[in-house]
């Protein structure tokens, strides 16, 4: 699921949000109030329930063929997720919903720009979507999606890297090894 050319996405387990309102995220480091969403390149970030600890790695046009062979593996696509085992009940039975947003009210944020932000209140286009099935999603997309004991080895590896990346919710993952 990811967004029209004209629209952009917030993911949620929750299917009651009639309006999207800015607001100061608990786990943001900006202080300024925003609504929050990820475009068509980002929004597989979020196919996971909401405090799921997640390691995400993608080939870039920098990447060296050596990183990709070494991090995501020959002839295996060019993106790859990482989460743990104690995840996996939860990525089963969660309902995730995916609002689509018009993408106009919306600039990039971060010199990463791995995510989308309004500072006005945005109504959804339409009701909420259920994603679905998170496997089936990942699998449809090409992205392969690794289960882990520990996020960490994992982590230093592709930071360490030319990859692409990117972290979500670390702070839940197991203790490093």
């Amino acid at each position: 699921m990811r967004p029209a050319d004209d629209e952009v996405m917030h993911f949620s387990e929750d299917p009651t949000i009639t309006l999207f309102v800015p607001h100061v995220a608990a786990t943001s480091a900006e202080t300024e109030a925003y609504v929050w969403a990820v475009g068509h390149d980002r929004a597989p970030d979020y196919w996971f329930p909401r405090d799921t600890p997640r390691a995400m790695a993608w080939v870039r046009p920098e990447t060296t063929p050596e990183d990709r062979d070494r991090i995501i593996g020959a002839g295996s696509g060019d993106r790859v997720h990482a989460v743990e085992y104690g995840a996996l009940e939860q990525m089963r039975a969660v309902t995730l919903y995916g609002y689509r947003l018009p993408a106009a009210p919306f600039r990039p944020i971060g010199a990463a720009e791995h995510a989308l932000v309004a500072t006005e209140p945005v109504a959804p286009l339409g009701p909420p979507e259920p994603v679905g099935d998170l496997f089936a999603l990942h699998e449809a997309a090409g992205i392969q999606l690794r289960v882990l004991p520990n996020l960490w080895p994992f982590w230093d590896q592709v930071v360490g890297s030319t990859l692409g990346f990117s972290g979500i919710r670390l702070r839940y993952a197991a203790a490093r090894c």
